[in-house]
């Protein structure tokens, strides 16, 4: 069974040099379709920047409509970035269901990978490549999932729209922009999107699968401190990096308080279950609401970075800024922190408890940045998504239907994804990455020789296959 910290250093990108070999120039022919569309979604590069998503759109039209949906490419004002929408109808007896994919993906390092990173290699049962985890596996599943309503002629209640989308990883024309001019060709009645995991053991078996019912929001703080600019050869006491530094060091000392919502309570009673003494235990001690077990229970789970992260709002330093010559002692510092928040947070109260910690009066604190899930003037309040929907039971069911022993739990999920678009309007999301990984599997997200195994695919189309039929079948 893979320890709560290797899943955790599991997110971390992968740091360790790796020789780069030559990559196989023949791509062995998959026998799971999910696993050759994946493999042609890598080969079409969509790094962001720029992203160049319209490739996907391009590549996914003809197959969609050549199965008799309805295809609608939108076009962006940067070129070479577009959304893409397919919709298969249904009676419209019901509203309809909503399959999320972002196209873009994050950039690499190739010298650090021992294939290339866009060639869509099929070897050992994995498909290799970026975006083979975030979120190109994702997407192909959704697809194949949707494409098999149409091959076996699913009698549908409902319309089934899958949407591979621009700018999730980052820049201007998200689905928060395609929403403003776009709502009723995204419109929903729920969706399904990136977000929660199926995690396995050692052995092969699932341990659980989460599924994300919430995004962490985020709201950044820029700290100033102000000196007197001088030359170095002659320092003051007012240095205003000095200044900052005493003001990050304290940051650095301190801790927010454990935070649970309904959904990490859930989460962590689910880890409970499937962990072995002692961490079964301090996952007990962590859900009991006694002040004494909890802060015991704290300090052990924390030294997950994932599990830290879940439970309470975090405190990040991102950037810094002082100084532009050798000789010269500035006038002022800056730094920016961000902080990852749980739903409904306040701004106006993290600026307070930030300005308590630094407690010093030399430096300024001004909000810079919010994102989803934070809540306060001017900022939309994040909704979690209920889990009293016909889609989320469905998905349940055919989670424990797929992975026989699995506990299934709620989630709210670490990072932030474009399901903003969707919740703010009030439509429920849930999110879920839809294959069994492990802690192997994790590390490489992000990192170098991304993969996911051609099994855990055709397992997650199958399950996400049933929940469509479930949720949008004619009964």
């Amino acid at each position: 069974m893979p320890t709560l910290r290797s899943v955790s250093i599991a997110f971390a990108i992968v740091a360790t040099f790796c020789p780069p070999q030559v990559a196989a120039t023949q791509v062995p022919a998959p026998t799971d379709a999910t696993a050759a569309l994946l493999a042609e979604l890598i080969r079409l590069n969509t790094s962001n920047p720029p992203g160049n998503e319209d490739l996907i759109a391009q590549f996914l039209a003809p197959r969609f409509k050549a199965l008799g949906f309805e295809t609608e490419i939108i076009a962006t004002p940067q070129a070479g970035k577009s959304h893409f929408i397919a919709r298969l109808r249904g009676d419209g007896s019901k509203k309809p269901i909503l399959l999320a994919a972002h196209a873009d993906v994050v950039g690499v390092e190739r010298e650090k990978w021992t294939l290339d990173p866009f060639a869509g290699v099929i070897r050992d049962g994995y498909v290799f490549g970026r975006g083979a985890i975030d979120f190109k596996g994702g997407m192909a599943v959704f697809a194949r999932a949707a494409m098999l309503l149409a091959e076996r002629k699913v009698r549908l209640e409902r319309d089934v729209i899958f949407m591979a989308e621009a700018d999730e990883e980052g820049g201007r024309y998200s689905t928060s922009w395609l929403a403003q001019s776009h709502w009723p060709s995204m419109d929903a009645e729920f969706a399904l999107n990136e977000g929660g995991w199926i995690i396995k053991r050692d052995n092969g078996s699932v341990r659980y699968v989460s599924i994300s019912t919430a995004d962490k929001g985020g709201v950044s703080f820029t700290l100033t401190a102000r000196g007197t600019s001088t030359h170095s050869s002659m320092p003051r006491p007012d240095n205003a990096i000095f200044t900052l530094g005493k003001a990050l060091a304290k940051l650095a000392e301190f801790d927010t308080d454990v935070q649970l919502t309904a959904s990490t309570r859930q989460f962590f009673t689910t880890l409970a279950k499937t962990s072995e003494p002692p961490m079964s235990e301090y996952f007990r001690d962590l859900v009991s609401g006694d002040p004494v077990r909890v802060k015991r229970a704290d300090k052990e789970i924390s030294r997950d970075p994932l599990l830290h992260a879940i439970m309470r709002n975090t405190i990040a330093p991102v950037l810094m800024n002082a100084g532009f010559r050798g000789n010269v002692i500035p006038g002022s510092a800056e730094a920016t922190i961000n902080l990852r928040t749980i739903p409904g947070t306040d701004p106006a109260e993290l600026a307070a408890m930030l300005k308590r910690v630094i407690a010093d009066d030399r430096v300024e604190i001004s909000s810079s940045q919010a994102q989803g899930g934070t809540s306060g003037p001017g900022v939309p309040t994040a909704l979690v998504s209920s889990e009293d929907t016909e889609l989320y039971r469905a998905l349940v069911k055919e989670a424990k239907a797929q992975y026989a022993g699995a506990e299934v739990t709620s989630y709210l999920f670490q990072a932030g994804t474009d399901a903003r678009a969707w919740r703010s309007r009030g439509v429920p999301v849930y999110g879920i990455y839809p294959y069994a990984i492990d802690a192997e599997d994790l590390s490489r997200m992000h990192g170098n020789d991304e993969r996911v195994s051609v099994e855990s695919l055709r397992q997650g189309t199958e399950m996400v296959y049933r929940t469509l039929v479930s949720v949008a079948g004619k009964k």
